[in-house]
């Protein structure tokens, strides 16, 4: 089977690999897309994972079941999540999913970016389900991205109805948060970002406010949008430190901030205690996602409120998912990217 392999950034070569065997409890399944992610394009992470099969967004179809597999039938369609929790260990039992050793140690075999991938039977049985017939296979591949914006917003810092929303960073995840902010009863929600597409886009899909850092202080524009309020909650995309202290600026008495991104392992960022006990800020942080939330998200995208119609804008086939990383990459006039890995099925 072909696989596209990440070596560098500007190095992602499709290569022949065997068909992966299955054990007893698992399946394989034809992949019909994948999204490439952000986080898959920054460096730290390159460095850390190449050369490697990527791609934790797919949906495809199920073509072998292993002998013990259950619940699923050969030809179903399936979004497969990547990693599963145990779902009955003390991290489960809170509901940190993606704090379970199992969910850290399980993985597809290979990643989304290839012809077939093998999805353990862990997987199968804790975060996976058959796609509805009335989502497409491009919708199904939103599920995970949607699904960590669901965590967000609903579990680790949760909208509450007319609450201000600063989201900074307007690329593929800031989008599908101000999506699912609105539908989750945002009363105000604000993008701020320097790339005027996005700023552009954010306000076609129904920002109240796109705020242009490259030509107005984020607090400033936020003052301006919230009649002085400032922000009640902010959601912060890019792993950059200088992006996470200007959001610290922005906030309202009571106000939450959500580190959606991780920055390079080295970085520190600096607080005010004394700012933070007077105002009564809380920083938080939300990682991944876990099965209630991509249960949640796939019924965000059966609503309409969130769908590849709305956010996707390129699509790459499989002998050119170097061009799709590169784009993603670039964080220009681009918002979700796709592979096609088959067309008649993602086109199902």
């Amino acid at each position: 089977m072909r696989v596209a392999r990440l070596y560098d950034l500007d190095d992602v070569r499709i290569e022949e690999q065997p068909i992966p065997e299955l054990g007893p409890g698992d399946a394989l399944v034809k992949m019909a897309v994948c999204g490439i992610c952000t986080s898959d394009t920054f460096p730290w992470y390159v460095r850390r994972k190449a050369p490697a099969v990527l791609g934790h967004e797919p949906a495809g179809r199920i073509v072998q079941l292993g002998t013990d597999a259950e619940g699923y039938a050969v030809g179903d369609r399936v979004f497969i999540h990547h990693h599963a929790p145990c779902m009955t260990c003390r991290r489960c039992r809170q509901q940190e999913y993606s704090m379970c050793k199992a969910w850290r140690e399980s993985s597809i075999d290979p990643g989304g970016l290839a012809e077939y991938v093998r999805v353990p039977g862990h997987n199968l049985r804790n975060d996976c389900f058959v796609i509805p017939d009335d989502l497409s296979m491009e919708d199904a591949a939103l599920i995970e991205p949607v699904a960590c914006a669901v965590q967000a917003l609903k579990r680790k810092s949760p909208v509450q109805k007319g609450d201000h929303v600063l989201v900074v960073g307007a690329g593929m995840m800031g989008q599908i948060l101000m999506l699912v902010a609105r539908h989750h009863g945002a009363g105000n929600v604000i993008a701020a970002d320097r790339v005027p597409y996005r700023l552009k886009k954010a306000l076609e899909l129904g920002a109240q406010k796109a705020i242009d850092v490259s030509t107005v202080g984020l607090a400033d524009g936020v003052a301006d949008a919230t009649n002085g309020d400032m922000a009640d909650l902010i959601v912060v995309c890019p792993g950059s430190i200088a992006a996470m202290e200007d959001a610290l600026t922005a906030t309202a008495p009571g106000a939450t901030v959500c580190l959606f991104t991780p920055s390079a392992e080295d970085e520190q960022l600096p607080i005010s205690p004394h700012d933070f006990w007077f105002n009564h800020i809380t920083l938080t942080a939300s990682y991944s996602c876990g099965p209630p939330d991509t249960a949640d998200a796939m019924d965000l995208i059966r609503s309409g409120a969130v769908t590849a119609d709305l956010i996707v804008t390129d699509r790459f086939p499989l002998d050119r998912a170097g061009e799709g990383f590169a784009t993603v990459s670039a964080a220009q006039d681009t918002i979700k990217t796709l592979v096609i890995i088959d067309p008649e099925e993602a086109a199902s």
